[in-house]
């Protein structure tokens, strides 16, 4: 097995993930609005990669968009990559872990202030860490 996640065979990741996980994660999947319990998450913490543990979001950045997935109005630094997928009849920016390049979701350009960016992630993509007592 290879100390990069991005190397790793779609074997190793099967042996990671659950099936689920590993349909959105891997192969660019998404789950069904409204089926992950992190939309009700209010505790204070950090999101991260349920692929690779890095940690790609603050809770302080989470908001209800009503979308049905987990929003975020910010990413951490260096936490994420884009690129442009025109799948669907339509363009939009996907978003990957920068670590392993797992599908988290997509940004969109209709989210609060102070970025305006809605980062709707799936949930299954995601692990929730809050902050220690």
């Amino acid at each position: 097995m290879t100390d990069n996640p991005k190397l790793l065979s779609d074997s190793e990741w099967r042996a990671r993930l659950t099936p689920e996980a590993f349909r959105v994660l891997r192969q660019h999947g998404t789950e069904r609005p409204g089926t992950s319990p992190l939309n009700y998450e209010k505790r204070q913490g950090h999101y991260a990669c349920a692929g690779c543990g890095q940690t790609l979001f603050a809770s302080d950045t989470k908001f209800d968009a009503g979308c049905g997935w987990p929003s975020f109005f910010q990413a951490l630094d260096g936490a994420v990559e884009t690129q442009t997928d025109r799948s669907h009849f339509m363009v939009r920016t996907e978003v990957h872990c920068s670590r392993c390049g797992g599908h988290l979701g997509h940004v969109f350009p209709d989210g609060p202030a102070p970025t305006g960016a809605r980062f709707c992630m799936n949930g299954v993509s995601l692990t929730f860490e809050p902050d220690e007592a």
